[in-house]
């Protein structure tokens, strides 16, 4: 089933859940620093990058995008690590997989679209 949305379409599984994608974005293979990006609805709230998959798109290629669209970081996918559901008020079920960043841009086409930039990422421990 599809939703539009400004700018985006909603896609959901048979179920009713919104299908989303997401990724725990590691500086580094030692997977000990992981990059988070502060919330466009909550801006002061930073969360792990992640948004609705597109029709006909896997879970990894959406991970991928979303990433790229929200922190401007590309990289190097890595294992899934799980399928996580949040079903009180919202009904979603989310993709999250890990990836190790390869290269950093600080301006993308996408920050400038949805008012984020190097200012709204930071890499935590």
């Amino acid at each position: 089933m599809m939703k539009l949305k400004p700018n985006q379409t909603r896609t959901y599984d048979r179920e009713g859940f919104k299908k989303r994608a997401a990724c725990l974005c590691f500086r580094s293979e030692r997977e000990d620093e992981v990059l988070l990006v502060s919330s466009s609805r909550y801006p002061d709230q930073w969360i792990v990058p992640g948004g609705g998959m597109e029709p006909e798109e896997e879970p990894g290629g959406a991970a991928v995008r979303e990433v790229y669209e929200e922190a401007g970081v590309k990289g190097k996918l890595g294992r899934l690590l799980g399928i996580f559901e949040q079903n009180q008020d919202r009904k979603h079920r989310t993709y999250v997989y890990v990836l190790t960043v390869t290269e950093i841009l600080e301006d993308w086409e996408d920050s400038v679209n949805i008012g984020t930039g190097s200012a709204s990422k930071r890499w935590v421990s």
